[in-house]
């Protein structure tokens, strides 16, 4: 499934992607969920390109970045003369959304003091600028979206619980890129491709060993990690044939980096072999006894997103 800059026939992308769709048309909050570099803007701008608001603007602001002296101010605006410097009117990130759509990425990272404030706004409409004494009715859709865990953040005192459950209507996760199987083949052809067009060079070509390197690989950093090595071998192999030494990835040589060659193997493979399917429904089976049906206990257990989870458990016919 191609959608928008988001690429990938993985079932477990394809789930998100679906209820993305259905959700677009909703004007309600979305959580996106999802490691670093996993394509959380890009899955915004899916829902808002795909949204009756598509028409309006889509404002985009890393909320780790807004500098907390003045993070009311950038958000919500300010009035002229609210204080020193504030020389005119200034509508805010809110402001500029109107009509539109509000992206605010690593919402986990904004300031406490600000957080009763964003949650009155999600709640009445309403934005109040700086020096303002009314506040006026906007008409902004919210996303946000974070690769912290907010509910254990908000057990811990760093994120308000009622604003994160005025967040969480719909969450989507976006899977891993580890978790996404040949994705990772087919994201780094199109990268290549896309890369050396930009830069009007050749676009070198993966061997054997290459694509099993990139399999191997578990990609910390996800698509970005992944989009940037391409754009590194667009600029320095052009035209090449590459094998698995000019990825400069650990485990390079495309080898089994928990083969029973090395210490720390997580499972050692019976030298009669196994049956792979039956384990995973096993160890799934196994996971649901101990969590008592918990599903979000569940895929933390077995290191997997819950749409992942949700996928497996309805492959291996899993009830609750």
């Amino acid at each position: 499934m191609h959608t928008e800059n988001i690429l990938g026939q993985s079932p477990e992308l394809e789930t998100v992607l679906r209820a993305a769709q259905l959700v677009s048309k909703a004007d309600c909050p979305v959580l996106i969920l999802g490691e670093s570099g996993t394509g959380k803007e890009e899955l915004a701008r899916m829902l808002h390109r795909l949204s009756p608001r598509s028409g309006g603007p889509f404002i985009a602001v890393n909320c780790g970045a807004l500098p907390s002296e003045l993070a009311e101010s950038e958000l919500f605006g300010h009035r002229r003369g609210a204080f020193t410097g504030a020389e005119r009117d200034h509508p805010g990130f809110v402001g500029a959304a109107e009509g539109g759509t509000l992206f605010l990425d690593e919402i986990g990272d904004l300031p406490l003091s600000l957080q009763p404030k964003l949650l009155r706004f999600l709640e009445r409409s309403e934005r109040q600028p700086l020096g303002d004494p009314c506040a006026r009715k906007a008409d902004v859709r919210v996303l946000t979206a974070t690769h912290r865990d907010l509910h254990a953040a908000s057990d811990q005192g760093y994120f308000r619980r009622d604003l994160f459950y005025r967040l969480h209507v719909v969450p989507l996760e976006l899977p891993p890129l580890r978790l996404r199987g040949n994705d990772v083949l087919l994201l780094a052809e199109h990268f290549l491709a896309e890369l050396a067009q930009r830069h009007g060079a050749v676009a070198p070509r993966l061997d054997r060993s290459a694509r099993r390197a990139l399999l191997a690989h578990p990609w910390p950093g996800n698509v970005r990690e992944l989009r940037h090595l391409c754009e590194r071998l667009v600029l320095l192999l052009p035209g090449q044939v590459l094998g698995a030494e000019n990825l400069g990835l650990r485990h390079a040589s495309g080898a089994d980096p928990r083969s029973p060659a090395e210490p720390g193997n997580l499972v050692e493979l019976p030298a009669e072999g196994l049956e792979l399917e039956a384990l995973e429904h096993d160890l799934l089976r196994q996971a649901m006894q101990r969590t008592r049906g918990c599903k979000a206990r569940a895929a933390r257990l077995l290191g997997l997103s819950r749409n992942t989870l949700l996928y497996r458990l309805k492959k291996h016919a899993i009830e609750d």
